[in-house]
């Protein structure tokens, strides 16, 4: 019988991820799902007081709408089938019913700094989900780990991921840059700015800060920005307005082709800088430029969604006795929680 792999999806950007991931796994039955909750957190979903996240507004109906048109066979919450493998872009919250499977995590992006929440997590075992994307790789709960390069296996490694894990593929959407010199943007030579949605996701940001400092760099010259898609756009677009009353300013549209026609980006804490970077334009963020250059995901013409795709059937292989060992070796969430979040 054909073995059957369920595909978690999340923000439109992991949602394309493992949309070109499962093409190259012709051999197998794919299913799609937006990305789900289960128990409490399911609960608290439905109050709304989480459309910042994947798990709801605009990121969900944004993968809805890709899966709707590109007409992907849809298991909602993975509910309908035993699958044989999961593939899963983040491991902040690890579903129940796919727990005892064979599971692939796949690296969606630039992760973002460890803060307070950060150590309450690695040291006092809160939900990882309070770190958004610092905390990738902490479940544990996962067979093998996708990573966009060696420098990011050495970052894992060092936050305390097994190595055994961990399996350097490079990342579909972030390793074949040049692909997208040759677009139709109709702009061209202009310094490209990059916002990120850090209040929507609870965290402080100095926005005004940030497009002072802008200002200051950028002098005469033409300025585009470019909103992360879970801003509050009426917000921003003001506060960029009293300060560059004449930028043009996009909420959509293909960011890819933006930075490839810009000849300066600057962004806060984007993964869109690994598009500059390796386009070879004139990048600044609110990273170390140095460790940026060491993680910089891996350019291998787009060949990241095959590469990932022979770990599937590696892993696929594997008797499924051997995985449940390995899952009863697996660290979910502390025996203490209440939360019930995983």
């Amino acid at each position: 019988m054909t073995k059957k792999i369920l595909f978690i999806c999340g923000s439109l950007n992991q949602t394309t991820m493992m949309h070109k991931i499962a093409a190259t796994l012709n051999d197998f039955e794919c299913y799609f799902t937006p990305f789900y909750a289960m128990n409490l957190l399911e609960e608290f979903r439905k109050t709304g007081f989480l459309k910042h996240t994947i798990l709801d507004g605009k990121h969900l109906r944004a993968t809805s709408e890709y899966l709707n048109d590109k007409n992907l066979p849809l298991d909602v919450g993975g509910k309908q089938r035993d699958y044989d493998l999961v593939l899963t872009g983040t491991d902040l919250i690890v579903q129940s019913n796919i727990r005892n499977k064979r599971l692939v995590l796949v690296q969606e992006g630039i992760t973002v700094p460890d803060d307070f929440s950060y150590w309450m997590i690695k040291n006092l075992k809160f939900p990882r989900f309070l770190a958004n994307t610092a905390a990738t790789g902490l479940s544990n709960a996962y067979d093998r780990f996708c990573v966009a390069s060696p420098g990011y296996r050495e970052y894992f490694i060092s936050k305390g991921i097994k190595p055994e894990k961990i399996i350097v593929t490079g990342i579909p959407n972030f390793d074949h840059a040049n692909n997208a010199v040759d677009n139709t943007f109709p702009y061209k030579n202009y310094i490209l700015v990059a916002t990120s949605s850090i209040r929507e996701s609870g965290k402080f940001d100095d926005r005004i800060g940030f497009l002072r400092k802008v200002k200051a760099f950028t002098e005469d010259k033409q300025i585009i920005f470019k909103l992360h898609p879970n801003e509050k756009v009426q917000r921003a677009e003001r506060e960029i307005r009293a300060i560059f009353p004449q930028a043009i300013i996009f909420s959509e549209g293909n960011t890819t082709h933006m930075v490839a026609n810009c000849d300066v980006l600057i962004t806060q804490v984007s993964s869109v800088v690994y598009w500059g970077m390796a386009l070879g334009k004139e990048v600044h963020s609110y990273f170390d430029q140095d460790m940026l250059k060491k993680l910089q995901p891996i350019q291998n013409n787009g060949t990241s969604a095959c590469r990932i795709a022979d770990v599937c059937r590696s892993l696929v292989q594997i008797p499924m006795e051997k995985i449940r060992i390995s899952v009863n070796k697996r660290t979910l969430a502390p025996k203490w929680s209440p939360f019930g979040f995983d």
